[in-house]
């Protein structure tokens, strides 16, 4: 059976999905610090997300995670979002700000002016697919320096 597969924006695009792996994309941290941040960042992630149980990814990586079945995902040292612009409208979580985009079921939010920014995709399952980052702010903030205080 195939399982769940994730495109770079976290999009499910495979219709057979079980509670096997989840398939993601790696980003790719641009430089030394982003990436030992990122490490950091997965070394405190939680075991559950909004009450949804981590899955195993492919590949297993530190720069990305899963949660609950459909996947919320989550990837470590994306790039900033070409959408993203001086006069978007930002969410403030705990401290930390995320650029949501709406996706066909579902929003993807990315952290903004961080050492390594962080993607997370959640679909609609989860509505409103806001909480997720409620949880995983603190994470960003104890683990992700700002690049400018």
């Amino acid at each position: 059976m195939l399982g769940c597969v994730i495109t770079a924006a976290g999009l499910l695009v495979g219709t057979g999905c079980s509670t096997a792996h989840v398939t993601v994309a790696m980003p790719s941290p641009s430089t030394r610090d982003a990436a030992a941040a990122c490490d950091a960042w997965a070394d405190a992630l939680p075991s559950t997300l909004v009450d949804q149980v981590v899955r195993e990814t492919h590949p297993d990586s530190p720069l990305v995670a899963a949660y609950g079945d459909p996947p919320i995902v989550l990837r470590c040292g994306v790039a900033r979002p070409e959408a993203l612009e001086p006069t978007s409208q930002l969410v403030s979580v705990n401290g930390v700000d995320w650029f949501p985009e709406p996706l066909s079921n579902g929003y993807l939010f990315t952290t903004v002016g961080r050492v390594a920014d962080v993607e997370v995709a959640v679909p609609a399952d989860y509505a409103p697919e806001a909480g997720p980052l409620v949880e995983l702010s603190d994470v960003v903030t104890s683990t992700l320096p700002r690049l400018i205080d």
